[in-house]
């Protein structure tokens, strides 16, 4: 787990500017912060510039997460907010804005009306049960299926046919966009920040 090192403030900490990306990078170990749980409509996003968590909306429809949701702190992927992260296979409700370390399995890029807002794929780091899954194609068929048609119809009662999962893709892929998010975030956030 991560080393917080940092000495006690009046203010709150924010993790996402805090802690790297990769927990252990040879391993394929993310930091990942909780936004919400599988079986949800309500999105909860991660306010960038205090580390609070917002309920940012209520999904259009029933269709409900089918994964624990979340975002990579030190990343800042093309729509203009942290690289996000689906987090397959929990087993029990994790709670929203806590920190876990959750393993590469691929990535999914996706097209949001118009904006690049890639999902990396992964579960959790330390959950045994999910110890054999290495890739995202061992997940299966079907979760393929759902996946993709959550995305593609999330938003249908909003503005149908707004958005397209363009593919999945594996972990090294997923590496590869994770660094250049991480690129990102240095070039468009670090210099921004105030201590």
């Amino acid at each position: 787990m991560a080393n917080i090192d940092h000495a006690p403030s009046r203010t709150m900490l924010n993790l996402l500017h805090v802690l790297p990306a990769f927990a252990d990078e040879s391993e394929l170990r993310l930091n990942a912060i909780v936004e919400l749980n599988s079986s949800t409509i309500n999105k909860y996003e991660l306010i960038t510039e205090t580390g609070h968590l917002k309920l940012d909306r209520v999904g259009y429809s029933s269709l409900a997460y089918p994964f624990a949701y979340g975002c990579i702190p030190r990343t800042w992927d093309e729509d203009g907010d942290p690289l996000d992260i689906e987090i397959v296979g929990v087993t029990e409700p994790l709670v929203p804005g806590s920190l876990v370390e959750a393993r590469i399995i691929g990535i999914m890029t996706f097209d949001d009306g118009g904006e690049v807002d890639d999902k990396v794929i992964a579960v959790l780091a330390d959950d045994k049960r999910m110890d054999h899954i290495t890739s995202y194609e061992q997940l299966g068929a079907h979760w393929l299926k759902e996946t993709q048609y959550y995305w593609e119809h999330y938003k249908d009662l909003k503005k149908a046919g707004t958005c397209r999962v363009n593919g999945f893709f594996d972990s090294a892929e997923a590496v590869r966009i994770i660094k250049e998010c991480e690129q990102r975030y240095l070039s468009t956030i670090e210099a921004s920040l105030v201590n």
